[in-house]
């Protein structure tokens, strides 16, 4: 079973991914704030990461930089979840393997979490 590590500050949204994900076969973990994004992947040691964009008191652009720049976490793969869209494809991706724009479409979702699994970073990548 793929580990998914969930974070964003909507707990609704987080309630409601978990619960979905969980369905279609995933162990999901979830977390409505990290200061410290290598400590929470260090402890649920995740096969794929999704972060919201904006969140209160946090970037998860500046999360999915993070994991990215690290040795250690540079080929886990990073969906970034957002609803300024423009605002992301303007100052870049910060590395994510994906970027999803808020309203998504939970199937598409799901496809791209399960090819980007299924194959190595290097082709997985959108």
């Amino acid at each position: 079973m793929k580990r998914i590590l969930l974070i964003d500050d909507d707990i609704d949204l987080l309630e409601i991914l978990s619960v979905a994900l969980a369905y279609v076969g995933f162990d999901v973990k979830t977390s409505n704030h990290t200061d410290d994004i290598h400590s929470l992947v260090t402890t649920h040691q995740p096969d794929l990461v999704i972060i919201d964009y904006i969140m209160e008191g946090a970037n998860g652009g500046e999360m999915c930089s993070a994991l990215k720049n690290s040795e250690a976490t540079r080929n886990l793969p990073v969906i970034i979840l957002s609803a300024y869209d423009k605002v992301i494809k303007s100052l870049g991706n910060y590395g994510c393997d994906a970027f999803i724009s808020k309203p998504f479409d939970l199937q598409d979702l799901i496809h791209r979490m399960k090819l980007m699994l299924s194959n190595p970073p290097a082709i997985a990548r959108y």
